[in-house]
């Protein structure tokens, strides 16, 4: 996941379903087209969450990757 430099980064550790989704569908909605966002979570539903979000929404999930602490997901903004 490093080879992109994303343009937003939303650190959402601590934070519990469906705040996640929710923070980080306001802060794409500022962002243009194409911009790239890196989403940090810890919440073990957001591995579900923000996929099915990104499908709805129309984003491309680039990435994502799941580690002992958490969640981080790389997501290009329709």
């Amino acid at each position: 996941m490093e080879a992109h430099e994303p343009d937003l980064v939303l650190d959402l550790k601590g934070l519990k379903c469906p705040l996640p989704v929710l923070k980080s569908r306001k802060a794409m909605a500022s962002l243009t087209s194409g911009a790239l966002v890196r989403v940090l979570t810890t919440d073990p539903l957001a591995g579900l969450d923000i996929p099915h979000f990104c499908h709805e929404d129309g984003h491309a999930l680039l990435a994502q990757e799941r580690s002992d602490q958490g969640h981080v997901f790389l997501i290009r903004r329709a």
